[in-house]
């Protein structure tokens, strides 16, 4: 399952008709866009544990895969 198809703490973007993280990866650079992909990696971990009722490790991870899918190789 691709990080797009799913999502964690709810189904807000998922519902969406274009997730803004669709949106945001075509309007900005590939460097730019990772970027914001690694910051949201560093507030979710630097977050977790400190906020109730958020799931902030599982959002972690879950940028981490999209990181990854944006990230892999053309030839893999």
């Amino acid at each position: 399952m691709s990080a797009d198809e799913k999502q964690v703490g709810g189904t807000h973007y998922k519902d969406m008709t274009v997730q803004p993280w669709t949106v945001m990866q075509a309007v900005l650079t590939h460097e730019e866009f990772v970027g914001f992909l690694k910051g949201n990696i560093i507030k979710y971990g630097m977050r977790s544990g400190r906020k109730d009722g958020t799931d902030d490790s599982g959002k972690l991870q879950h940028y981490l895969e999209k990181l990854a899918e944006v990230e892999k190789p053309l030839w893999a």
